[in-house]
């Protein structure tokens, strides 16, 4: 017997438990689900990070669709990481967890010029289209005290955010200089991406345009 497709509520589904996200992409006005995308996000070996972003992002989306096989649902999927690059190469920078990794991850930050991955996809179930996309932001920062690194985490628990910092809100006392063509991207989400994707798939965040 087979099992029943769920019906979404919304058609535009977004597969990210992240609150950050989900408040960006509440900015256009569209009525959404929001689904976490259950995935291993293990890096491959010798992977560069946009091809890393751009492989689970698009992880998550496919992640979600099967789930909503048959139905009319636009999915987004969203990754991001954090690179900084020393003698030897890029080191990919995850979430830190934890204080102290975010005191050793904003330590090694400090007058650093970081790149930030940020990647899109968006899957139209009906027929399968996918679209996919990465938005780069460069970050310099600046040079950090260890009193500031602590009292900054101490004020914003930024344990969760790729950096150990948070651009919406007091992390961007941290900055020096901030190179993006969309600055939701460095929160989690391109939204001047993905306006034009939801464009080409059919729901204009502005009407028929």
């Amino acid at each position: 017997m087979s099992r029943p497709v769920p019906t979404p509520s919304h058609r535009l589904i977004l597969g990210s438990s992240s609150t950050y996200r989900g408040q960006l992409l509440e900015k256009l006005g569209l009525p959404f689900d929001q689904i976490a995308a259950d995935i291993d996000e293990t890096e491959l070996a010798d992977e560069l990070a946009p091809d890393l972003v751009l492989r689970l992002g698009r992880a998550k989306a496919e992640a979600i669709a099967e789930r909503y096989n048959g139905a009319d649902a636009l999915i987004i999927g969203s990754d991001q990481v954090a690179c900084v690059s020393h003698t030897t190469g890029f080191e990919i920078l995850g979430k830190p967890h934890t204080a102290s990794n975010a005191e050793l991850q904003l330590a090694k930050l400090s007058g650093q010029r970081v790149q930030f991955f940020t990647s899109l996809t968006l899957l139209r179930t009906s027929d399968g289209l996918v679209q996919t996309g990465l938005d780069e932001t460069c970050v310099t920062f600046r040079d950090l005290s260890a009193e500031e690194i602590r009292d900054y985490i101490k004020r914003e628990q930024p344990l969760n955010c790729a950096g150990a910092f948070k651009s919406e809100a007091l992390g961007i006392a941290l900055f020096e200089r901030l190179e993006t063509q969309d600055p939701n991207a460095l929160v989690g989400l391109p939204l001047i991406l993905l306006c034009k994707f939801l464009r080409q798939a059919g729901l204009p965040p502005l009407g028929a345009g």
